[in-house]
């Protein structure tokens, strides 16, 4: 059963959303997928009164065995990396949430 991590990213400031978009499009995305992801997705949210600049990167790992694996040898390193670029105090909120894939389905 294949696991979905997401990984949510809020901003007060255009110019560090910019940054965090080009940090992922030009590495960051790469690394998790090289870590043991199958698939990777960035989402630009629409935007809400409380939340006007939210991405969404939404990873699929083939297994929780996979997930837990990349968590313990690659997740430390790239989460450090993340949080010397994007502290909160850039106005950055991130969050992370984790579960089992039930379904998915595809139009073909």
């Amino acid at each position: 059963m294949s696991i979905a991590y997401t990984v949510t990213a809020e901003f007060d400031d255009l110019s560090v959303a910019g940054e965090y978009v080009r940090w992922l499009q030009d590495g960051h995305l790469a690394e998790v997928l090289a870590g043991g992801a199958a698939e990777a997705t960035l989402v630009r949210m629409e935007p809400t009164a409380a939340a006007p600049l939210r991405f969404e990167v939404r990873y699929r790992f083939p297994s929780m065995d996979v997930f837990r694996r990349y968590e313990a040898e690659v997740a430390p390193k790239l989460r450090a990396e993340g949080l010397a670029k994007f502290p909160a105090s850039r106005g950055v909120r991130m969050s992370r949430s984790l579960g089992e894939v039930l379904t998915t389905k595809v139009h073909s």
